[in-house]
């Protein structure tokens, strides 16, 4: 079975994708730094840093991977991708990529250097989401420095490589997604040199929080046609 390695957008954690695990899929999560049962550790500010550490964690002896990311997670998916072609052994199937316009299509507006409240609010612009935990003072306090670092991360992302992805590309989008439009998620085709496939899920930018069965299903009818 193909492995799916899943990488998380700003803010979250691993065990977001606890729940995909299932006969359709096997999930392999890896855990960044600065949340979850590594809350104490600094979180990483810069993407090709962060994809050093992740190499360290993955079993990467050998077999059929692909990968997922949603929003800063589609930029780590995407350079993690990158370093894994052509590794001897690996082979990469298929990049899952969501909610983010393609690897040299930047934000124009941005969050860095706002504010706690300023920096809350944007976010919350961005995403037309805010998790419940941002409003408990405890909680925050102890949030907030990993999402400005995640969000420092992706605001300053430059791509690794102008070279085009030696594997298939398939965009997520969520049809009513206010901060990435259609026509930015469709940008992901120049990433590839292979097949490109972009799909409209329902609801916002922040849709898999809510359709995250349908999104299992998709991809998962995708890898079994590999």
């Amino acid at each position: 079975m193909t492995k799916l390695i899943c990488l998380p957008y700003a803010g979250a954690g691993a065990s977001f994708y606890r729940s995909w695990s299932g006969a359709e899929l096997e999930i392999v999560a890896p855990q960044l730094p600065g949340r979850e049962r590594l809350i104490d550790d600094e979180p990483y500010r810069d993407v090709h840093r962060a994809i050093d550490g992740l190499m360290s964690q993955l079993d990467l002896g050998g077999g059929r991977f692909a990968l997922f990311g949603h929003s800063l997670g589609a930029v780590l998916a995407y350079e993690l991708a990158h370093r894994l072609v052509g590794m001897p052994g690996v082979e990469v199937v298929h990049l899952f990529v969501s909610g983010s316009p393609e690897p040299d299509l930047g934000r124009e507006r941005r969050a860095t250097g706002l504010s706690d409240d300023e920096f809350l609010d944007r976010v919350g612009e961005f995403a037309g989401y805010r998790h419940p935990a941002l409003e408990d003072p405890e909680m925050r306090e102890l949030l907030l420095p990993t999402l400005r670092a995640d969000v420092e991360m992706h605001e300053n992302y430059v791509r690794g490589t102008s070279l085009p992805l030696d594997a298939p590309i398939t965009v997520f989008r969520g049809v009513d997604d206010e901060l990435v439009s259609r026509d930015e998620a469709s940008s992901w085709s120049k990433a590839t040199s292979r097949a490109f496939d972009h799909v409209e899920m329902p609801g916002g930018h922040m849709y898999l929080t809510e359709a995250g069965p349908e999104l299992v299903s998709a991809i998962a009818a995708r890898l079994k046609s590999v």
